[in-house]
């Protein structure tokens, strides 16, 4: 039986629900970002107290197909901003329609329904929270960042930056980056 899970984002993530799961008595064979496989079935009264367990952890169980979607959305976006050293130069609409085997209009449409946003807003929330992580770790000029997270320019990651935050990386950077989100609150 595969488990569907909501806001599921790392590998810590991945550990809890692992951990939840066994004391709840389950036999796992597998857990991933987004889904947990267990062996054999639950009972109903056994699911909703496993929902509840979940929820207390800051995790959904998800039952239904649409937010099923729109959590597969959420996860191919995060990969796509934190899975790779260098961001892929593909546009959004044509990785998540390749990725997800959609439509790129119902996913479009699905999400802004669901979230209140466009993708591309949520996006590049993804993109700043990660730029945002990257200058509190000091390790790379502005410019590489740039570079990495596929922005035209470091003159554009800074009007797109300020534009979300408020603030210039540099004044985020002088901060402390205490005004950082978990990648499930973006």
């Amino acid at each position: 039986m595969v488990l569907r899970i909501k806001n599921m984002v790392c590998d810590r993530c991945v550990m809890v629900v692992r951990a939840e799961l066994e004391r709840a008595g389950c036999r796992v064979a597998a857990v991933q970002l987004g889904e947990a496989e267990i062996e054999g079935e639950l009972s109903s009264e056994c699911k909703e107290e496993l929902a509840r367990r979940l929820e207390a952890l800051g995790f959904e169980l998800l039952e239904d197909r649409r937010a099923r979607m729109i959590e597969q959305v959420k996860r191919a976006v995060i990969g796509l901003v934190r899975e790779s050293e260098v961001m892929p130069d593909v546009r959004l609409s044509d990785y998540l329609q390749e990725r997800l085997r959609v439509d790129y209009r119902q996913i479009s449409a699905l999400f802004s329904e669901t979230e209140g946003r466009t993708v591309e807003k949520y996006f590049i929330a993804q993109k700043i929270e990660r730029v945002k992580e990257l200058l509190v770790y000091d390790e790379l000029p502005l410019g590489e960042i740039a570079f990495r997270l596929g922005y035209s320019s470091v003159a554009h990651l800074c009007a797109q930056f300020k534009q979300v935050t408020g603030l210039t990386p540099g004044c985020f950077k002088q901060t402390g980056g205490a005004r950082r989100r978990p990648l499930d609150a973006v």
